[in-house]
């Protein structure tokens, strides 16, 4: 039978499931609606069934772990904890719910950190001990990989550059607090940098004829490649910002590649030119030519399922070698 892991990831709207091969090929997949469960007890039930469901379709599979990634999750404690845009209130254990309900060996963590080991696992970072990832979505997440190993800290929520200060007293963040990078350096950020210019600036621009909601990064990019000179200006300022997270970040962890991802990396060279430009600029000399910047290897639409799985394997991987490693060397079993 082939073995997989089941990679779940929980959204305020969707939880997303997969099942998922060593090699990160996806079997079967499924889906939850989040909402519909009030306890994370009634959830766990829900992905019990939907796990048996899943299986039962799929004979020739056997499930061996589930990784989950997920808002506001601890790796060290398995808890989901005070997540804003999910219904269950306060710190919930669920690793220790789910492992309870299904049996199975069960780890949690939260999504930049998935996609961190997603990246090293089946993505573009096999062979690199030493990386960041950028998640630039709604807002920004990041993943930190020290010598092969994911930076959790000792409360397991180590690696949130995107509340790094930037600019002092800036704009107001989520997290309540002024000038976090994420306000600058997030598809969000790109579109409050638009509006801002829509109204300091008087140059003509497709973009003025859309109400403001309708304003999208998608939009701000397609504008910028057809030669809007306000597009191409914000998403200008957009990868500066970027460039300046990832000077600050260089300085502490030395990776060899920054890897981003997310709907604003999809912008291609238009992002990726600018941000390697300012970077080089920005970054402290001695770090100058030391480390690239790449676009991610994970396919985007299952990025969030392999990295959840790879929160398994990534510890399969390891017991697998610590066995090899014991059969060719039983003398140290007496020590």
């Amino acid at each position: 039978m082939k073995e997989v892991v089941a990679g779940v990831d929980i959204g305020g709207t969707n939880t997303k499931i997969g099942f998922v091969d060593a090699e990160g090929v996806i079997h079967a997949e499924g889906r939850l609606s989040t909402p519909d469960y009030a306890f994370a007890d009634d959830f766990v039930a829900g992905l019990d069934e939907k796990l048996k469901e899943m299986l039962a379709g799929n004979h020739d599979l056997k499930l061996i772990g589930i990784g989950i990634g997920a808002p506001n999750a601890n790796y060290h404690k398995g808890t989901i904890e005070l997540a804003p845009n999910l219904r269950w209130k306060g710190i919930v254990p669920l690793a220790r719910i789910t492992d309870r309900k299904t049996g199975l060996r069960t780890r949690i963590t939260n999504d930049a950190n998935a996609a961190a080991l997603g990246e090293m696992i089946f993505g573009a970072a096999k062979e690199v001990r030493d990386f960041i990832i950028l998640t630039l979505g709604t807002g920004l997440g990041s993943g930190i990989v020290i010598d092969g190993e994911v930076v959790y800290g000792h409360t397991g929520f180590a690696g949130e550059l995107g509340h790094m200060t930037v600019v002092e007293g800036g704009r107001v963040c989520g997290c309540g607090r002024r000038g976090c990078l994420e306000t600058y350096a997030s598809a969000t950020g790109l579109v409050r940098t638009v509006l801002h210019m829509l109204s300091d600036r008087r140059e003509d621009s497709p973009l003025r004829e859309l109400k403001n909601s309708e304003i999208t990064s998608r939009r701000v990019a397609e504008a910028a490649a057809a030669g809007d000179i306000i597009a191409q200006k914000a998403l200008d300022e957009t990868a500066r910002m970027i460039a300046l997270g990832i000077a600050n970040s260089v300085i502490f962890s030395s990776p060899e590649v920054i890897y981003l991802f997310g709907g604003l990396a999809q912008a291609g060279d238009a992002i990726f030119t600018p941000v390697r430009k300012y970077a080089a600029e920005l970054v402290q000399p001695v770090f100058r030519d030391t480390f690239r910047v790449e676009p991610s290897g994970l396919p985007e639409a299952q990025a969030a399922i392999l990295g959840a799985s790879a929160l398994i394997w990534k510890e399969v991987k390891q017991d697998y070698r610590g066995r090899a490693y014991m059969q060719d060397h039983p003398d140290q079993e007496d020590e």
